[in-house]
């Protein structure tokens, strides 16, 4: 397995153990170990397939959601905040993926376009 991979598997495992952890903490004491669980094991998978971009929104949002709830309702809602922002985070993080990847197929196309227009080739 080459290293670049093991590394994404980690920070997924990382990641998205930490987001079953604070469900788990939401949801209460005994469906703590299986959103552990299954975070854990979403997080290898995801980061098996190379889903950094992702993770990262995923990181970002459960930091920002824990802030915002920390300034906004204290201490003792941080995880609720957390929680929810990494929803948001995942979901924002799959939809700016979505558009860089609309984005980048449309330049591609434009570029084969061009070049079998007889213009100039691109400059790289």
């Amino acid at each position: 397995m080459p290293v670049r991979k093991a590394i994404d598997m980690v920070f997924g495992i990382a990641v998205m153990g930490t987001v079953g952890t604070l469900i788990g903490l939401i949801m209460g004491g005994g469906m703590m170990p299986l959103a552990i669980g299954i975070g854990l094991l979403m997080g290898a998978v995801v980061g098996f397939l190379g889903g950094r971009r992702f993770l990262i929104s995923i990181l970002i949002g459960t930091v920002l959601g824990g802030g915002l709830a920390w300034l906004v309702a204290g201490e003792e809602r941080i995880s609720v905040g957390a929680g929810a922002g990494a929803a948001m985070g995942g979901f924002l993080g799959v939809q700016i993926s979505m558009l860089l990847d609309l984005r980048a197929a449309r330049k591609a196309e434009a570029d084969s376009h061009e070049a079998s227009a007889g213009g100039t080739p691109p400059v790289a």
